[in-house]
Parts: C-alpha cells; structure tokens; sequence
C-alpha cells in the first residue's frame, strides 16, 4: 500500500528492460558513420501466404547479410517493395530492425515520398523508432522544378543523416548536379546514391560528396576507378560475401565478369522480379508476390540455376539446391 500523498516507486525501471531508446540509436549515428559505408544491401521484404511479413524468414535474410559482410541494409527501398506498404507496416518494419538487428548493422529506412508532407511524417517516425539514415527520393509523377527539389530535401534534412536516391528511370526525372551541390553543406547529408553512371560519379566525387553506386553491373568501375564509396545492391541480397570482397578487397576485374551474368539477369525484368524469383527457387523465402510483381518465366528460372552452378552454389544465400519452380508454385496476393 501506498500512504497518503506518496507515490509508488517502480520496481523495474526502463533501463532495466529496453535494450535502447530511439533518441540513444539516433545520436549514436554520426552522417560520417553512414558515409563511410562499403556495402549496403537494399535487402527484401518476404511474405507469408495471405500476403502478410514473413519475419522468420526477413530475420533470417538480416542475420546472413551481417554475416556476409554488409554494413548497412535499406528497408523498404525499391527492392523491399516499401511503395507496396502501408506506413504502418513500413515504420513497423524499420522499428523492428533496428530493434533485432541495430546493432550490428546500420539501418536505412527509406521515408521518402513525391509529398513532401508524407516524406517529412514519415522520416520523423523512422527516426522515432531509431533508424540510423533516410534514404530519399525526389518527387516522382507529380515533378517539380529545380528550386522545388531543393525545397522539397531541406524539409527532411534536419531530421538526420540522410541519402538522396537518383533513379530517373524510375522517377523520370534527374536530380541535376546544381541541387546535390545546393545540398551538400547540409551537416547531415550523407550522400548520394547515384544510377546515371559513371561520369555522374566523378563528377560528385572530384567535390568531395559521397557516392554511392546504384547499379551493381557498374558498381566494381565506380568503386575502383570512379571514387565511390561503394554500392546500394541489390545483388548481395544472394551473394553477400562475393559483393563484399568487390567493394573491399581492391579491384577484381575476375570476380566481377564472374558476377555480370547474375547482375544482368537480375534487372532482366524491373526490379525485384529477378531477386524475388531467385530467393524462391534457393529456397529461403516463400514463392509468395504482391502484385502487380509477377514471377520471371520459366526459362530464366532454368536460366538461374545455371547461373548459381556457374557462380557456385557455395557462394549464395541459404542451404537448400536451387530449383527450377513451376509456375503453379507461386502465389500471386492482391489483397494484404
């Protein structure tokens, strides 16, 4: 019982049970610990039959990318299929990384948005529940000027270290050099990732801004001849150990038109057709897709298997042989 005009004292306190608070995480994180990144995985998003995470099998995919050498992974990108999330599954999804994995691997959470009110909502979230960096997009569909991209960026800057994502074949418009320039006094501007090319690269790098590449089948050049830091992959979702020795280990013109066939193969289709069909047929996720992605045809998955002989089959995720799936083996969800 408590007395009169006393208060209870509790018996656990906070620190006693949470492993880390969101503000800890994020103070923790300095922009130049997140420019020094070699290899970060845009990792995937699994799914259970009805369309909901997979966590056992993402925790899995998590655990062998630190396994693999990856520093850093991004959540919800492209390739995790964050623009086929709710914000609640998206959020919930950073929250729970950072949470099982922070800290051991730095953790990206794409908050970007073409609204800068959700972009701002979002990141402002992430941060909350301790993500290490934002990665960002530029307004896509809805385009704006040159003036309204650099506006659009500064509203998200000050939350924390942040990376710009250039992708105009997917934005349909490019993030000129006189915006990331504008930008890069920013104390927490990390960088670039950067899919127009090689001369893009040294273009940024020459002025001192971290770049990393966005394209796996250039990454090798960029990273070696080029000045940059590393690579965003999509690759090292199934080869984590070969994508670290090609950003680390100094230039391996072998290692990388070893690996060309696999990179190609991947964006025979837009990503994450190739890579969520890859990790089917290794057995370590389920063959589940949200729509509208669709599984590759079953010649490339045939196409696949040799390729992972080629490769050998040491050297990819999981333990299981790679098979060649029927089209009957996959499941297609369009409601989740």
């Amino acid at each position: 019982r408590v007395s009169k005009g006393k208060f209870a004292v509790a018996a656990v306190t906070l620190d006693d049970y949470l492993p880390m608070r969101s503000t800890e995480v994020k103070n923790r994180t300095s922009t130049d610990g997140i420019k020094s990144l070699r290899l970060i995985t845009a990792v995937k998003t699994p799914y259970l039959p009805d369309g909901r995470f997979d966590l056992e099998a993402y925790d899995s995919l998590i655990n062998t990318q630190i396994n693999g050498g990856a520093e850093g992974v991004i959540v919800g990108g492209t390739t995790g299929e964050g623009h086929l999330m709710s914000w609640d599954e998206h959020i919930m999804l950073i929250g729970h990384t950072v949470n099982c994995f922070g800290a051991n691997i730095k953790v990206i959470g794409n908050t970007g948005s073409n609204s800068t009110r959700e972009a701002v909502h979002a990141t402002e979230q992430g941060f909350a529940v301790g993500m290490h960096a934002a990665l960002h997009v530029n307004p896509y569909y809805g385009k704006t000027s040159t003036e309204g991209l650099i506006s659009h960026f500064k509203e998200v800057l000050p939350m924390g270290p942040t990376i710009i994502y250039n992708v105009p074949s997917r934005t349909s418009q490019d993030i000129p050099p006189p915006v990331i320039e504008a930008l890069s006094c920013y104390s927490n501007m990390a960088g670039v990732k950067e899919c127009v090319g090689h001369e893009r690269v040294k273009c940024y790098t020459d002025k001192g801004i971290t770049i990393w590449s966005g394209n796996d089948d250039e990454c090798h050049d960029s990273r070696w001849k080029y000045g940059a830091t590393g690579v965003i992959s999509v690759a090292s979702n199934l080869v984590p150990g070969l994508m670290h020795s090609l950003m680390f280990e100094g230039e391996n013109a072998a290692l990388n038109e070893k690996l060309l066939p696999l990179m190609k193969w991947l964006f025979c289709e837009p990503n994450p057709i190739g890579l969520n069909t890859a990790l089917a047929q290794l057995g370590v996720v389920r063959p589940v897709f949200r729509l509208p992605y669709t599984p590759l045809p079953l010649e490339k998955r045939v196409e696949f298997v040799r390729i992972v002989e080629a490769i050998g089959r040491e050297n990819f995720v999981g333990q299981k042989e790679a098979q060649v799936l029927d089209d009957d083996d996959f499941v297609l969800i369009s409601r989740y």
